[in-house]
């Protein structure tokens, strides 16, 4: 099975489609894929519900996609860096289910891994926890949470080999290996590709029976959230 396709935009054509859910690796603009999300911008796709960490920022990542109008629902943890996400959501026209981070990632992974829903003690007493079932175990409450299944994930690693077996940078791992694990199909932007058997087994973060389909972009832009310098 060939997983390998020319581009972003080749590698989105026959799956995406309006109303789905669409999940997206990535932790502020470090880790995200770059050409993939241009790609589903260019699509034309409409009504999506998103499932990212956060929304990108103005312009660039998923901000993209708000400023086009093609998201009509986030799930997110953190949104702050977005003044179009803001003006969205305060004018009523953007959806926003508000997610702690660390459930979130635990919605996802458990997603990939077939749990339907798990216990946590996070949010219980706050608005996280209105209209979910709360249960106590040993003494202590704790919220209900379902698990989330995308019906197309998007990815960033640094490396794969052609058969998907992926290896991430550092702090660019992030979401993603949660992100792919959730995606009924996986596609996945990787800025280097390698023949199968390349890769050290003990460095592989995620198996390529989670990805689907790979993109190559040696050349990502990696624009800075907030440059820092010293005077």
């Amino acid at each position: 099975m060939n997983k390998v396709y020319p581009d972003a935009a080749t590698a989105l054509n026959d799956i995406v489609k309006d109303g789905q859910t669409i999940a997206v690796g990535g932790f502020g603009l470090c880790g995200i894929p770059e050409a993939l999300i241009a790609a589903l911008r260019d699509s034309g796709v409409q009504n999506l519900t998103a499932i990212s960490n956060n929304a990108g920022v103005d312009g660039f990542g998923l901000g993209q996609l708000l400023t086009t109008r093609q998201i009509k629902k986030m799930i997110a943890s953190y949104v702050g860096e977005n003044k179009e996400f803001e003006r969205q959501y305060l004018a009523g026209e953007l959806e926003l289910e508000f997610t702690p981070q660390g459930t979130l990632a635990e919605k996802l992974r458990a997603g990939g891994a077939g749990i339907p829903a798990f216990f946590t003690k996070t949010g219980v007493g706050t608005l996280v926890a209105e209209g979910k079932e709360v249960r106590e175990f040993d003494g202590e409450r704790y919220v209900m949470e379902r698990s989330l299944v995308a019906d197309v994930s998007l990815v960033k690693a640094h490396k794969a080999d052609k058969a998907g077996n992926l290896v991430f940078n550092k702090t660019a791992r992030n979401f993603n290996p949660n992100v792919a694990m959730a995606g009924k199909v996986t596609v996945v932007e990787v800025e280097e590709l390698v023949e199968v058997g390349q890769l050290d087994p003990d460095q592989i973060h995620t198996p390529g029976i989670f990805v689907h389909r790979i993109v190559v972009n040696a050349t990502p832009e990696k624009r800075i959230e907030q440059r820092t310098v010293r005077a």
